[in-house]
């Protein structure tokens, strides 16, 4: 059987109508629309669904774009949330797996988190996480990006598909990304420098 390949490409407003098509109308996560760590919970969780849509499509409007899209055969089948930390503050909470370390700060828009996954079904583990990273590592050296990091997880044959958004350490680790710190157990902090 032929392995799959696919087209990665930044989300930019033109494609906005693919990452829809994807994450269908009740959004990814529960309605996330991947707000999750671009505000706190109490001013998130009432926006959830038909709102989260809205702010984030504004949010992919007013550029510059906050991730990457792969594509097979024309159709929008995975997505990877990777940008500048300082757009998703939530991910620089000191509680979180993914703080950050003091060589790396938040404020400093050449550190980027690749920080959401998703990818439709009947694509799941086929690939697309790896070529998800693989054109968001592209993009971010085009971008002229100092390091890009990574609060991945582990042992992930034990979670759901939904679990993994922020993705398996595995795939980060092929990728060249190499552990910084272990905030939480089963969550390291894995980083690549561009």
């Amino acid at each position: 059987m032929a392995e799959t390949r696919f087209a990665v490409f930044p989300l930019t407003p033109e494609r906005w109508q693919d990452l829809e098509d994807l994450f269908g109308p009740q959004g990814p996560c529960y309605g996330c629309w991947c707000n999750h760590f671009r505000m706190p919970q109490r001013l998130r969780m009432p926006l959830l669904g038909e709102g989260a849509r809205q702010l984030f499509e504004e949010r992919v409007k007013r550029g510059p774009p906050p991730g990457v899209l792969a594509y097979a055969e024309g159709k929008a089948v995975g997505w990877l949330q990777a940008g500048p930390r300082a757009h998703i503050p939530e991910w620089n909470n000191p509680r979180r797996a993914s703080t950050p370390l003091p060589d790396a700060p938040a404020d400093d828009e050449r550190n980027w988190a690749a920080s959401c996954f998703f990818v439709r079904k009947g694509f799941r583990g086929k690939g697309v996480t790896g070529a998800l990273l693989d054109g968001a590592i592209a993009f971010a050296r085009e971008s002229g990006v100092r390091l890009i990091e990574a609060a991945a997880m582990e042992n992930q044959e034990k979670r759901s598909a939904e679990g993994l958004y922020v993705g398996p350490a595995s795939v980060f680790r092929r990728a060249g990304f190499v552990e910084m710190a272990r905030q939480k157990p089963g969550r390291p902090l894995l980083r690549l420098v561009l």
